[in-house]
């Protein structure tokens, strides 16, 4: 089939001629986005992404220094802050972008599953952005033994010892994740090919998939708004009104970032030894802190031949499973215009995971007392709006 040569002439008409761009901005142009009291939460998403390609770019930085060796690892991460320029920089920017892109994607996460965007025909994009959470808490996982300072590998000793209270496959799931029986430079090579090859294949092949499934079905409004007649419903144009409000909040996650980096470096501590005794107050980072304190708390002893550890862990797979397919589990939401029982519930394990996390941090007092106070009224309010458009 003849393709018809671009009227433009020069570099431009050369492009149009072999990519056909003036496709692709007919389709930017035709974009819109919803627009309701809800609507800040969309920029979540977006903010994700930001810190994602914060983390490609400042990682790809620090590989050019990084030695995944048990021998030279700490070494290399100690000259790269000591003796290259704006490194101790580079790698602070990298651990803060790592922290902040998992606190945007957790509110991402919970922002679209309070407002029940995963209703159909959205159930693969929820799917693949839940795919993206597990993934970026994958990458803070791996990339914390990759410095091999002590905290970081006595923490991933503990951590993979979790692993180890699980039924039938506990003993294979550990030698698997450390690549022997112990803590070594093998979990260190290993952690690393996971961190810079295998998760970032994976994490770049299910963003595609996910941005495209949002392309395809565009942003999902909550059921209450989608109860409004359409005359009602307001939208603005993807480009530009909703692009200059994404980059500005890219600006403001810029700004956060660069302060958080330059004001807090993130600290290098001591070269791991195994042989040392273990650090006193070992935790591993915030985004695993609710389930490491919940651990702390189950009595030892067993429960029908199970170790109640491993209970404890099987419970927080069932509730995985369970967020993963809830779009699944929850079908009629587009019946009824709403779910207050799985909004309570997702409202129960959000408060469950500040609260557990503020007692790890010995911070009970303020932040439980503010989550209890915040999320339950929001959560009671979320419940009974959509038990009106239940009943409507």
């Amino acid at each position: 089939m003849a393709v018809e040569p671009s009227t433009r002439g020069g570099l431009l008409g050369w492009i149009e001629d072999r990519i056909g761009l003036e496709a692709l901005r007919h389709v930017v142009e035709a974009k819109t986005v919803p627009v309701h009291r809800h609507g800040a939460w969309y920029y979540f998403g977006g903010m994700t992404l930001f810190f994602f390609l914060v983390q490609v770019f400042t990682g790809i930085l620090l590989m050019l220094y990084y030695r995944p060796s048990s021998q030279e690892a700490y070494e290399s991460v100690q000259f790269l802050v000591t003796q290259v320029p704006f490194g101790w920089l580079v790698r602070s920017i990298h651990s803060w972008s790592a922290n902040l892109m998992i606190a945007a994607a957790f509110v991402h996460l919970f922002s679209v599953f309070f407002l029940k965007a995963y209703r159909a025909p959205r159930e693969l994009t929820w799917l693949s952005g839940f795919a993206l959470f597990g993934l970026a808490m994958g990458f803070g996982f791996s990339g914390y033994l990759l410095p091999w300072n002590k905290l970081a590998y006595f923490a991933t000793r503990v951590g993979t010892d979790i692993a180890g209270a699980l039924p039938l496959v506990g003993a294979e799931l550990v030698r698997f994740l450390r690549g022997g029986d112990h803590v070594t430079g093998g979990t260190l090579s290993r952690f690393y090919g996971w961190h810079v090859a295998i998760l970032p294949a994976l994490a770049t092949s299910m963003l595609a998939l996910h941005l495209l499934l949002v392309q395809r079905h565009g942003m999902s409004v909550p059921p209450s708004v989608e109860l409004e007649p359409a005359s009602a419903r307001r939208t603005m144009r993807f480009v530009p009104d909703f692009l200059l409000r994404d980059l500005f909040g890219w600006t403001l996650a810029l700004g956060v970032l660069a302060a958080l980096a330059a004001l807090f470096p993130w600290e290098l501590g001591e070269k791991a030894d195994a042989f040392a005794p273990a650090p006193a107050d070992i935790r591993p980072e915030w985004y695993f802190m609710f389930m490491f304190q919940t651990l702390k708390f189950v009595p030892g002893g067993e429960l029908l031949g199970i170790e109640n550890e491993a209970w404890v862990i099987l419970l927080f797979g069932a509730a995985g499973a369970g967020a993963f397919l809830v779009p699944f589990l929850d079908r009629r939401v587009v019946e009824r215009g709403g779910s207050p029982l799985v909004s309570a519930i997702g409202g129960a394990a959000l408060t469950f995971i500040v609260v557990l996390t503020a007692i790890g941090y010995h911070a009970w007092w303020p932040v439980g007392t503010a989550a209890v106070l915040i999320l339950g009224p929001w959560v009671a309010g979320r419940s009974m709006a959509g038990a009106r458009g239940e009943r409507s």
